[in-house]
């Protein structure tokens, strides 16, 4: 994930000696976009030195003027990496927004299941922060067992936070963690105490591949998926890049799939593979004659 030299924001940024704070936020700002393609909109550029502290702490420095000259001195990809992972906002919870994984649950899953002759289910959260999201998809599957026995699951969960990948495959969360949508009974039978935490066990963590992939130069998705989501990413991208993402979601997408967004996010007025879904609210599925052009229904990863 190096910055190409071109959107390098470090070679033309600068620490005004007027407001050197504002002139920090800039650089902050231009390396976050650079590398994500996530905008620094004001509800969040509040927050930047607060989140930024724990980087002065780790590498020395005294303030944010200082963490700026340092990244314009010389190259220090530790340090890069450090920022971007600071500023990126990995909130995320067990089945948040319960309404979709019920929907997941009672309909989605049951209808790929039915569709699927190869028996075969494959899912992509893109976007996954700490694995909330995919952590309560696979208690969902595990706890309907009965139904998938005998199939071939594939989750794959991707993020470009190295630090949200490490922390989800580690499968800890803490005591507020698990308490944040997490049913007490998915807690006990499919979590194990660690300390002071709590331990997704085994046979949760091997159903996941988590991997660490930008979605504007994506590596980690082969193939098609029955069902991608890809939640409370979008917001933080420009319309260009909104579209970008799209297109790759439906480059890896077939005429059933169906795409999740986040609940302030759509594909209208952004893409023209994707439709509103015609039996799932809020998801979206492939328009037919894209679906189509791509090379038909139902293809596989080789």
């Amino acid at each position: 994930m190096a910055l190409p030299p071109s959107a390098d924001p470090l070679l033309s940024g600068s620490v005004s000696s007027a407001d050197p704070m504002r002139g920090a936020a800039r650089i902050f700002s231009g390396l976050l976009e650079a590398r994500t393609g996530q905008i620094l909109s004001e509800s969040r550029a509040w927050r930047m030195e607060t989140a930024l502290k724990p980087v002065l702490r780790a590498h020395g420095l005294s303030d944010m003027d200082a963490l700026a000259s340092r990244l314009m001195g010389h190259k220090d990809a530790m340090l890069e990496n450090d920022v971007v992972n600071a500023l990126l906002n990995n909130e995320s919870s067990f089945f948040r927004d319960l309404q979709i994984f019920d929907m997941i649950h009672r309909h989605i899953l049951p209808r790929i299941h039915a569709q699927r002759s190869d028996r075969t289910l494959r899912i992509w959260s893109a976007g996954c922060s700490t694995g909330q999201e995919v952590y309560s998809l696979a208690i969902q599957l595990c706890n309907d067992m009965a139904r998938w026995r005998g199939w071939r699951i594939e989750i794959l969960a991707t993020d470009i936070s190295t630090a949200a990948i490490a922390q989800a495959k580690t499968g800890i969360f803490t005591q507020m963690d698990v308490q944040r949508g997490l049913p007490v009974g998915d807690l006990l039978k499919w979590f194990d105490p660690s300390g002071d935490d709590w331990r997704a066990n085994s046979a949760l963590r091997q159903m996941i591949d988590f991997r660490t992939d930008n979605l504007f130069d994506a590596h980690a998705p082969q193939g098609e998926y029955d069902l991608l989501l890809c939640r409370n990413v979008l917001l933080y991208f420009t319309p260009e890049r909104r579209q970008s993402v799209l297109r790759l979601l439906a480059r890896h997408s077939h005429a059933g799939s169906v795409l999740l967004l986040g609940a302030g996010e759509t594909v209208i007025g952004h893409s023209e593979d994707f439709v509103p879904h015609a039996e799932f609210r809020g998801g979206y599925g492939r328009r037919a004659d894209a679906a189509a052009q791509s090379g038909g229904a139902m293809r596989r990863a080789v």
